[in-house]
């Protein structure tokens, strides 16, 4: 009776690695290649596209402009740029005051706050700083909130972490302007 040399090749393997002092197979590679995909698994989940939250929408007639009012408290500085960006793509003009006073007299204004904190980027050494919330809120010259919306970073798969501001923004002002959150 004649073995087959596969079978013979796999017993003489299993063979080996049962022996306490074989070293042809390793199991390190294997747990490399386990850290490896845990890294990539997290970059993606990361870098994945954020969504709004805890929306109220209230509007009844369609937005033409809108007043915003600067809120020097929010250090995020690309924060008002993205907001004019995704209000302007949905055909809004915007306008921004530095004074509350001066907002709140337009027919529609809208106030934001945003926080966020500081970390390192999948593969980078560098810290840098990301955003972790932003609520935006419209209100009529009467202070009657219209419409609400939200981002906030999940506290356990951190999605969206390293997504630009505008890339978090977005679906915040399209629930903001639309009513619908992605």
């Amino acid at each position: 009776m004649r073995i087959p040399t596969p079978l013979l090749t796999t017993l003489g393997i299993a063979a080996c690695a049962l022996q306490t002092g074989c070293a042809i197979i390793t199991v390190e590679p294997l747990w490399e290649l386990t850290k490896a995909a845990a890294v990539v698994a997290n970059s993606a989940v990361a870098l994945s596209p954020p969504s709004a939250s805890n929306t109220l929408y209230n509007l009844r007639t369609p937005l033409n402009s809108v007043c915003i009012e600067y809120n020097p408290q929010t250090q995020v500085p690309d924060l008002v740029p993205a907001l004019q960006a995704e209000l302007q793509k949905h055909g809004i003009d915007s306008k921004v005051y530095d004074t509350a006073p001066a907002a709140r007299l337009c027919n529609v204004w809208l106030e934001y706050t945003a926080y966020f904190d500081w970390g390192r980027p999948p593969f980078t050494g560098d810290f840098r700083p990301y955003v972790t919330s932003v609520q935006l809120a419209l209100r009529s010259k009467e202070g009657e909130l219209i419409s609400s919306s939200q981002f906030q970073l999940d506290p356990y798969l951190s999605r969206g972490q390293w997504t630009s501001t505008r890339t978090k923004v977005s679906p915040v002002v399209t629930a903001l302007v639309t009513g619908y959150q992605d």
